[in-house]
């Protein structure tokens, strides 16, 4: 993992000692809030709808032990004992108070930790595989990379008041974990045809109100070429870009109104420009990154432990069957823990939780954890000796969940509980749907299946690309759920389809169960997954479900 140098230190340091001032001059009135918006928005401070939130970055996802400890001594400290994951990578505070938050900030950098560009016209926190340097399928480990896009992005002076929020993520596996197809700029590690390794880049991605998958700019781009040609898009974005409209100021919109052929060509024409101001300087630092990242020194051990618990705990083989992937080293797996025990907020973890995450990192992970945009908490290098110790450890704080990849591994957005954007209920009606497949003790069998939740029309939970897409919106002061069908946020990237009408708060849990219903009644063989059922059956069979069955229930009322 990145190692902050004397460089690191000292800028932390003095963004922290302005933004102290910042917030002094706030409270005692030489600053607006309209004056001190923006300074806060620079730092990741949001004013939610009970309090401030600080949205605090994990770069690309990654944390060692101490780092996550840190988080948990801040959940204590200055907030309500626990913080939320985001889709974004990121850890959210709910309940700072202002003349406390220099003080987070401080403990942050303490840990090499920091809020800056959580928020605000600007490139957000570069996201990543969260099995990097760990998958078996994985060409190249992407985080040196993503570090690289952070160190230049991070207080770009070009680039600091973009025309909307910019988000960028890498993937070096095939398979995408990462979404790339739904953000400003995807990238996506591969090999040309004679085997070298380079880049397809991918602009105009992104959700919210006016969703649209990436497309591709670049077949392949050398190495070399990465940061000057990721300059070039962004440079083009920040002139073509509107300011006369927030909800068209995306590059999505840049790129649908411009045309991508055009987009390319000024990305081009730009890139000559700028590639010879770099003259080999950002391929000099990814060297000195990459040394950060070398592999952990894996150990040889024996099976046994983990093949005797297998055999003799079904619950632990449960657990171990649906949380387990596999590693590219020998005897080990990857554990991704489940931050969505039916019932629990998703994302959300304790302090205490979080602690017992970081012993167990260090304990027993090469000091490593990664948070995925699935809002869980991953364990990238664990031996399969070790897992059964690992399980009986998490099964002491609520974390042993076995539903990964299944229906109650739900990704939410805060929604109305806490987003003064949001205009419906998110966390409840994630609880309530997960509770409901818990008892109906149906969703290993019904198996993979994405379903995801947004609390208003900006679609932080991701819901277009869920399999199953709930998006809560307010229909005159009443609380609608519209759902949306074949969604996918891999590399086979789709929009999902809305169904028809919303549902009321009352009925959305009803409404999922007869899709799940339907599936269960079409599908051909278990081996059949609810995306690929839709596939080749289309909507109509759900739509029958959700709309004709309650149809028939009113006439018999």
């Amino acid at each position: 993992m990145y190692r902050y140098n004397d460089f690191d230190h000292a800028f932390l340091a003095e963004r922290n000692a302005q933004f102290r001032q910042q917030v002094e001059r706030r409270i005692d009135g030489s600053l607006t809030e309209d004056e001190f918006r923006p300074l806060r928005l620079m730092n990741g401070l949001y004013l939610q709808l009970h309090a401030y939130m600080l949205r605090v970055a994990i770069p690309y996802g990654s944390l060692r032990a101490d780092q996550m400890r840190q988080l948990a001594l801040i959940a204590d400290r200055w907030d309500k004992g626990y913080g939320h994951f985001t889709t974004r990578q990121n850890i959210q505070y709910n309940w700072p108070k202002l003349p406390e938050v220099p003080d987070i900030l401080d403990a942050l950098g303490e840990v090499q930790l920091h809020a800056i560009q959580t928020s605000g016209n600007t490139i957000r926190n570069v996201t990543a595989d969260h099995f990097a340097g760990a998958a078996a399928d994985e060409i190249a480990d992407p985080r040196p990379v993503a570090e690289l896009i952070r160190q230049w992005s991070t207080d770009h002076p070009e680039f600091q008041f973009l025309p909307r929020k910019f988000k960028i993520a890498v993937t070096g596996s095939p398979n995408d974990r990462a979404v790339v197809k739904s953000h400003d700029i995807g990238l996506r590690m591969i090999q040309n045809d004679v085997g070298e390794a380079g880049y397809e880049v991918l602009v105009g991605g992104g959700l919210g109100r006016t969703p649209m998958i990436g497309k591709v700019i670049r077949d392949f781009l050398p190495p070399a070429d990465l940061l000057p040609y990721l300059e070039a898009i962004v440079s083009v974005y920040n002139q073509l870009g509107r300011r006369d409209n927030k909800y068209k100021a995306r590059l999505k919109i840049t790129v649908h109104e411009n045309g991508l052929d055009t987009i390319r060509e000024k990305v081009e024409a730009r890139f000559d420009e700028v590639k010879r101001a770099f003259s080999g300087i950002d391929q000099q630092m990814l060297a000195e990154i990459r040394d950060h990242f070398a592999p952990p020194a894996f150990r040889q051990a024996e099976t046994k432990v983990f093949d005797q618990a297998y055999e003799a705990n079904p619950v632990f083989r449960s657990w171990a069957d649906t949380n387990l992937a596999p590693h590219k080293a020998e005897g080990y797996a990857i554990v991704t823990v489940s931050m969505k025990k039916q019932g629990a907020t998703p994302g959300d973890a304790t302090s205490a939780q979080m602690r017992v995450l970081a012993d167990l990192a260090q304990n027993y992970g090469h000091d490593d954890l990664r948070i995925s945009h699935e809002q869980n908490v991953i364990l990238p290098h664990v031996h399969k000796s070790d897992l059964p110790a690992i399980y009986a450890a998490l099964r002491e704080v609520d974390l042993a969940t076995a539903n990964i990849g299944l229906i109650s591994d739900i990704i939410a957005c805060p929604g109305m509980d806490y987003c003064a954007l949001a205009t419906a209920r998110a966390i409840p009606v994630a609880q309530e749907i997960a509770q409901r497949f818990d008892e109906l003790k149906l969703e290993h069998d019904v198996g993979p299946l994405k379903l995801k939740i947004s609390g208003c029309i900006n679609a932080c939970g991701h819901h277009h690309v869920g399999h199953i897409g709930i998006l809560g919106l307010d229909r005159a002061g009443v609380e609608n759920y519209q759902i949306t069908l074949g969604g996918d946020g891999t590399e086979t990237a789709e929009i999902g389809t809305r169904t028809g009408p919303g549902f009321a708060y009352d009925e959305i849990t009803n409404a999922i169960e007869r899709i799940v219903r339907t599936y269960l009644d079409l599908r051909e063989g278990p081996d059949e997954t609810f995306l690929m059922a839709y596939r080749r059956v289309g909507a109509e069979p759900f739509k029958t479900a959700l709309y004709e069955t309650e149809k028939a229930k009113s006439h018999a009322a």
